[in-house]
C-alpha cells in the first residue's frame, strides 16, 4: 500500500498554459515523489511525497504502486511537454570516463550488483568529472510514463547528488563529507583536496550502522573527523538520534542550507529532498 506523506499545491493552479510548466518526478524501491515547477515564474507550483510501506518489492509490484499514484492525483493527469524522471537505487557504479566502454556495461555492474540477463543497463555523464555513472533504472516505470507524458530526460539520482555537491562545496576551503539521508540508506559523497574523491551508498538499521560507515569511509580516505566537514540533506533533524551520534564523534557538522528554496514548502526542511529539487 502507499501512503501519502505530504502534498502542497499553490492555490488556484493553472494548467492552461503547459509549456511554461515542467514535471519532475522521483521513483525509489521506498516511495514516488514529484514536483511541478513553474519556468516563466521560475517557481515551485505544486509538491507531493508518497510512502510505499512495505518491504521487498517486485517489479511488477513497483509499477502497480506507481501506477495507482499517478491515475488517483489529478496534477499529474496532463501532458507535461517538459518532463524529466529520476531513478533512485543501489544498482549503480560510477566508471573512470577513460576506462569506458558503452559496450561493457554489465561488467562494470557485475562486480558490486546481481545483475540479470534481461537487465537494462544505462550510463550518465556526470558533468564537470571524469566519471561515468553506470546503472540499471526502473525501466518498467520508464516504459509506464513514455505511454503517459511521450519522451522525457531521465537520470539516476546518484548523477544529480554529485553534481549538485560538486558545484556547491568543490571551490571551497576544506574537505567534504556530503551525506544524503533517505529511509534505510544513505548516500556519500566525497570531495578531497577540492576533488571528487568517492560516491557509495550503504544500507543500514540502526545509529550505530549509521556513524560506521561514516567513520569507515573518513579512516579509509585519511579525513580526519576533528577537521572534515560533514554536510547532512534528505531525512535527517537535529533532534534524530541519527544526528546525536554524528554529533559526539565529528566536529564540523552542518545542514545543507540553499540559497533560494522555494516558498511554497516552507514546510518541509529546506535540506531535503535534494536531488528533486535539483533537477528542474
Amino acid at each position: 500500500m502507499t501512503k501519502e506523506i505530504k502534498k502542497i499545491a499553490k492555490n488556484n493552479l493553472d494548467f492552461s498554459n503547459l509549456e511554461d510548466k515542467h514535471l519532475s518526478i522521483q521513483l525509489s524501491l521506498d516511495g514516488f515523489s514529484f514536483c511541478i515547477y513553474n519556468k516563466l515564474l521560475n517557481e515551485i507550483e505544486a509538491f507531493a511525497e508518497y510512502q510505499f510501506n512495505q518491504g521487498s518489492i517486485s517489479p511488477f509490484k513497483h509499477l502497480e504502486l506507481v501506477e495507482k499514484i499517478v491515475d488517483k492525483e489529478p496534477i499529474l493527469q496532463h501532458k507535461y511537454k517538459s518532463v524529466n524522471v529520476i531513478h533512485s537505487n543501489n544498482l549503480v557504479t560510477q566508471v573512470p570516463k577513460p576506462l569506458f566502454n558503452k559496450n561493457n556495461l554489465a561488467d562494470y555492474l557485475k562486480h558490486t550488483v546481481k545483475v540479470l540477463e534481461n537487465d537494462f543497463i544505462t550510463y550518465d555523464t556526470i558533468c564537470n568529472t571524469d566519471i561515468i555513472n553506470v546503472y540499471i533504472p526502473f525501466v518498467n516505470i520508464n516504459n509506464y510514463l513514455l505511454d503517459k507524458y511521450g519522451s522525457f530526460i531521465y537520470k539516476h539520482s546518484s548523477t544529480i547528488f554529485i553534481e549538485n555537491s560538486i558545484n556547491e562545496f568543490k571551490n571551497l576551503e576544506g574537505d567534504f563529507c556530503i551525506v544524503n539521508v533517505l529511509d534505510t540508506n544513505f548516500e556519500m559523497v566525497v570531495l578531497k583536496n577540492n576533488q571528487f574523491k568517492l560516491f557509495n551508498c550503504f544500507n543500514f538499521t540502526t545509529k550505530e550502522d549509521f556513524i560506521y560507515y561514516i567513520l569507515f569511509t573518513a579512516e579509509q580516505l585519511k579525513l580526519n573527523p576533528e577537521e572534515f566537514n560533514l554536510i547532512l540533506l534528505g531525512a535527517i533533524e537535529k533532534e534524530s538520534e541519527l544526528y546525536s551520534i554524528l554529533y559526539q564523534y565529528i566536529r564540523n557538522i552542518k545542514f545543507y542550507s540553499p540559497n533560494n528554496f522555494p516558498k511554497l514548502l516552507n514546510c518541509i526542511s529546506a535540506h531535503s529532498h535534494f536531488t528533486l529539487l535539483n533537477q528542474l
